[in-house]
């Protein structure tokens, strides 16, 4: 564990290699699983101030599904997440022409319609926070869906923390990342 600030940062964001392949897994993480994506509290009214932004690059029977329930959900543990249809698919789930997920929030802000660019869970996918009263835990999440990623890095060599930096830092902070990154060469001397 490396611990920075509030935070515990399992030794996999630096021992695993991971990189999305999208054409091999198809963005399996939208569509599979008991629960939508977590969501902070704050995001919750992101997201319910840009629908109207984000309903343009949304599937009918998503709109429909929020215009039903409402933006989010609980999963069984009564956290917020995002409503899912179809029994497993996020409702702001879309696919491309090769039938590959995507996310309708994160076409929005693509396309500067809207400034909210996606809950920060699927941002930091596989990564997943668990908070504790004084810290966060910052851990893999391994899932079986994720093993083209497992190769994908692995052949690329890149290791989690990297592939991750982007959300990373907007999750915690670019100081924050350079106290990981700088934590993590002092752990195992490599750059």
């Amino acid at each position: 564990m490396i611990a920075i600030d509030n935070t515990l940062n399992s030794d996999d964001l630096h021992k695993v290699c991971f990189v999305c392949d999208l054409k091999k897994c198809k963005g399996a993480c939208c569509v599979e699983g008991d629960a939508g994506a977590p969501l902070e509290e704050h995001e919750i009214s992101e997201l319910e101030d840009n629908l109207d932004r984000i309903k343009p690059f949304m599937r009918s029977d998503g709109i429909r599904a929020v215009e039903q329930m409402g933006v989010f959900d609980f999963d069984a543990h009564g956290h917020y997440v995002t409503p899912l249809i179809n029994g497993a698919e996020c409702v702001f789930v879309v696919f491309d022409d090769e039938g590959i997920a995507a996310c309708a929030i994160e076409k929005a802000w693509e396309a500067g319609a809207s400034h909210f660019r996606k809950p920060v869970s699927c941002h930091l996918y596989p990564v997943r926070i668990s908070k504790y009263n004084d810290f966060d835990a910052v851990n893999y999440h391994e899932w079986h869906i994720c093993r083209p990623a497992l190769e994908f890095g692995k052949k690329l060599n890149v290791p989690m923390y990297v592939f991750l930096k982007d959300s990373l830092i907007r999750k915690y902070s670019e100081k924050w990342y350079e106290n990981l990154r700088v934590s993590i060469v002092a752990k195992t001397g490599r750059k």
